[in-house]
């Protein structure tokens, strides 16, 4: 197995669980007139935190606003709210390259209890010496399926170990979708709702594995494509053997797909722990998760991907107060029994009694929750599987990713050598041009 290493991030989900009893659960903050405003990156937890905004309010009277950006929109919005006079007091970046251009607002979080409580400084990035940004969920990602659909077409997970035995699966179902009464894959939507599934996550091996042959421990300047074929083969097999015609994928939305896997139309969904509670319905039992194949030699020895690219930043140009009163409600998220009840719990975990968030936190507190597909990624390194590495915080920019994913879905439609030469241009010359722009 790979033992390499390029980004000194979590290389395993299975954290040291904490009990809570010494956590702070008093609900009082510290601070003295200050408020939160915190510009949340995931619409899928949106009302999660809005609860918990609301909760705190009530308990310590301190003001907190949650604005959750559109999916796809982050960068965006973030640039117009902090142009505005009551600016975002914590806000999300994605990695080094994210941070750097955001450092002038970037509070150093070096002695913060925050700080204190992260499990490890790798879950941190920092900024001539001090600790700019600190993560706040480990995620997974792979290619999840049903099993009873998987069984229901003659297969276990047995037969796709590797980048062959998905192709063969995939297009036997195809060749059956009438007798079946499914398809391989759910849509791989290329709206803004669905598209980071492909143009970031999916994306993100071709990027990996090149980071990992040439042994760089920071992001490169440059890439030289050499995994671009590789790529291909695993978007080949997910648009060509689909719910949908490929001239569609334009138009399909992340809700679709989630449909589709909930309603039995596919047996393959690529996606992340984060949607678990969108699929949970399914049914645990019949949940499974392998990991991404694209025919790269070794990768039958990985596990799905695991890592982060999710840091939390305080804005250091709030007021004093808005600050104090911003980290102290950040502290209480990671250390009070609500906050991290509800932050890493499922069933029942809100304080309403509504599905709590189902994250697994770098933090001391972490507690064990009932995310099905983080369990299994927990499986796969218990088993000694090597995790593929989230090679997205190495991405130069958000407009790299959106030109992939133009190209990308102009080639769904007409698959053609010279459309699949605009993909490896985006990949390759867009890297570099970006790079360049981001010093």
């Amino acid at each position: 197995m790979r033992k390499k290493r390029f980004i000194p991030i979590l290389l395993t989900l299975v954290l040291a669980f904490t009990s809570l009893s010494a956590c702070d659960t008093s609900g009082e903050s510290s601070s003295d007139e200050g408020s939160v405003y915190y510009l949340n990156y995931k619409p899928e937890q949106d009302a999660q935190w809005q609860e918990l905004a609301e909760y705190y309010t009530e308990e310590t009277g301190v003001p907190v606003t949650v604005l959750t950006a559109a999916s796809g929109q982050y960068e965006t919005t973030l640039k117009s709210e902090m142009a505005k006079s009551e600016a975002p007091t914590a806000f999300q970046v994605a990695n080094m390259t994210e941070l750097e251009a955001w450092q002038d607002y970037a509070y150093d979080l070096t002695d913060t209890k925050l700080a204190a409580e992260s499990i490890d400084e790798s879950f941190s990035l920092s900024l001539d010496d001090e600790i700019k940004a600190i993560a706040y969920v480990m995620e997974s990602y792979g290619i999840i399926y049903n099993k009873d659909l998987l069984a229901e077409a003659g297969y276990t997970q047995d037969d796709i170990m590797s980048f062959d035995g998905l192709k063969d699966v995939a297009e036997d179902i195809t060749a059956r979708k009438d007798e079946l009464g499914f398809a391989a894959f759910t849509s791989a939507g290329m709206d803004s709702s669905s598209d980071w599934r492909f143009h970031t996550h999916l994306a993100n091996f071709p990027v990996y594995y090149e980071m990992l042959d040439r042994g760089l421990e920071i992001p490169p300047e440059s890439l030289e494509g050499t995994y671009t074929d590789n790529f291909r083969k695993i978007w080949d097999l997910y648009i060509n053997n689909s719910t949908v015609e490929p001239s569609l994928l334009s138009s399909m939305t992340g809700e679709d797909a989630v449909s589709e896997f909930l309603t039995e139309e596919a047996v393959f969904y690529q996606n992340g722990s984060w949607a678990y509670t969108d699929i949970a319905d399914l049914g645990d039992e019949k949940l499974g998760m392998i990991p991404i194949y694209m025919d790269v030699a070794g990768e039958e020895d990985n596990s799905p991907t695991t890592g982060t690219g999710n840091y939390w930043v305080v804005n250091k140009k709030a007021s004093a107060e808005d600050i104090e009163a911003t980290l102290d409600f950040l502290e209480w998220c990671v250390t009070s029994e609500v906050g991290v009840k509800a932050m890493c719990g499922i069933d029942g975990a809100m304080p309403s009694g509504e599905e709590g968030m189902g994250f697994s936190i770098p933090f001391k507190s972490n507690i064990e929750n009932d995310n099905k597909l983080l369990n299994i990624t927990n499986e796969y390194l218990e088993k000694g599987y090597e995790p593929v590495q989230i090679g997205i915080v190495a991405m130069p920019s958000e407009q790299w990713k959106q030109d992939l994913g133009s190209a990308m879905t102009l080639y769904a439609a007409e698959q053609t050598d010279e459309n699949w030469a605009e993909v490896e241009t985006a990949f390759v010359d867009n890297w570099a041009k970006e790079a360049a722009a981001s010093e």
